[in-house]
């Protein structure tokens, strides 16, 4: 049993005089605080509904009463001690989440859903509101509320964004409202740009870059108006390492810069085909210019940064492949080129730190890419080769 979070609980609720007779209800209290510092919560439990039988309305007795069966397990009978003890004070937020757990436990959803979502925004205790919340989700989902059964998780996510079960639950329920999304598509345009584009996205997922690129085209012939459809079928054909691909990513990539001059994405990846074709000045201009659009872009600034390198200007490269850094620290690419920089200004140390985060880098990815060719999917954001830096 949590006796940590059971004092806690206990001690929001005030305790109040009453007229019935005083004496044995304060007796009864301090005998029950007593079994509680003993961990004798069936002691404690005895001496709570002894208040309650002398005063039904004490608050403290039956809240008290209603937190120990709750984390006895007996949900039926907690369930009623809390409810009393909300009605005579509201607002206690704690309490209706309890009740709102019990509810849920005991099969009365209706009242789970409603004492939940109300008690939920309101409670403060990092454990208490992660329970209440992955309860609530799970209400949401079987309702197939899976949009605010996205809106929970996406709060719990930020109080622990490292805890497992929760990005789990994060993956099942993004996953379905995607499922729920293309379905819906599929139902109202089965022949769009925008299914053909869906598709795309699915076949992508999956490794099928031939698929991704046709469908792509298809949805582009349908409606070429699309917002950032040119890019992502540059995107495509930049990442299919077909050489007859390479021509037409750029040219995809241009088409998306004559859509919006300010897609800076575009101006980068035009960069980087410029700095691969040893084009030194273009890939300077396209650069810079996407740096200045957008200086929290990692790729930009690092990108840059290699240009400056390749022009011998390390000190000026420096500050970009930090702050690189500092925006995407899992970027082993940026690490290999920050330790050779440091290198040459002379600073051993922080060169040597750096290799060995490039090392230790290098080999969470590959077994990251051993964990999706398992799932036998494409990650989204896969590292591009760097001939400098080594395999």
């Amino acid at each position: 049993m949590c006796f940590k979070v059971l004092a806690v609980l206990i001690a929001v609720l005030p305790c109040f005089s009453q007229s019935t007779p005083q004496q044995q209800i304060e007796s009864h209290a301090r005998q029950a605080q007593e079994f509680l510092k003993t961990n004798r919560p069936d002691l404690a439990e005895r001496e709570f509904s002894a208040i309650v039988a002398l005063d039904p309305n004490n608050v403290d007795a039956r809240g008290n009463l209603g937190v120990l069966l709750f984390f006895q397990g007996d949900y039926l009978k907690a369930a009623p001690e809390l409810r009393s003890a909300l009605k005579l004070r509201p607002g206690l937020w704690k309490i209706q989440a309890l009740l709102g757990m019990c509810e849920k436990r005991s099969g009365a959803i209706a009242g789970a859903q409603a004492d939940l979502a109300e008690a939920f925004p309101h409670l403060q205790e990092e454990k208490l509101r992660v329970q209440a919340g992955m309860d609530l989700i799970e209400v949401y989902s079987a309702s197939g509320d899976m949009d605010k059964a996205a809106g929970v998780v996406s709060v719990l996510r930020e109080l622990r964004p490292t805890d497992v079960e929760i990005l789990y639950t994060a993956h099942q329920i993004y996953s379905n409202l995607a499922d729920e999304a293309m379905l819906d598509v599929a139902l109202a345009a089965p022949k769009s740009a925008r299914m053909h584009q869906l598709v795309a996205h699915e076949m992508a997922r999956q490794g099928n870059t031939e698929g991704t690129i046709a469908h792509l085209r298809e949805a582009i012939n349908l409606d070429a108006r699309i917002p950032g459809i040119h890019f992502e079928l540059a995107e495509a054909l930049y990442g299919s390492g077909a050489p007859s691909g390479q021509d037409d990513a750029e040219k995809e990539y241009k088409a998306a810069l004559a859509d919006n001059p300010f897609n800076e994405k575009a101006l980068c990846r035009l960069g980087e085909m410029a700095f691969a074709r040893s084009e030194l000045k273009e890939a300077l201009a396209r650069y810079s210019r996407s740096v200045e659009l957008q200086p929290n872009d990692a790729d930009a600034n690092l990108g840059l940064a290699k240009v400056l390198l390749a022009m011998d200007q390390p000190a000026k490269a420096q500050p970009l492949l930090e702050r690189s850094a500092q925006l995407e620290p899992f970027n082993s690419i940026t690490r290999y080129h920050l330790s050779a920089v440091y290198r040459d200004l002379g600073r051993t140390a922080d060169a040597r730190r750096e290799l060995a985060e490039f090392k230790r880098l290098k080999e969470m990815k590959e077994r990251l890419r051993e964990v999706y060719h398992e799932m036998r999917v494409e990650p989204a954001d896969q590292e591009r080769p760097d001939p400098d830096v080594p395999k």
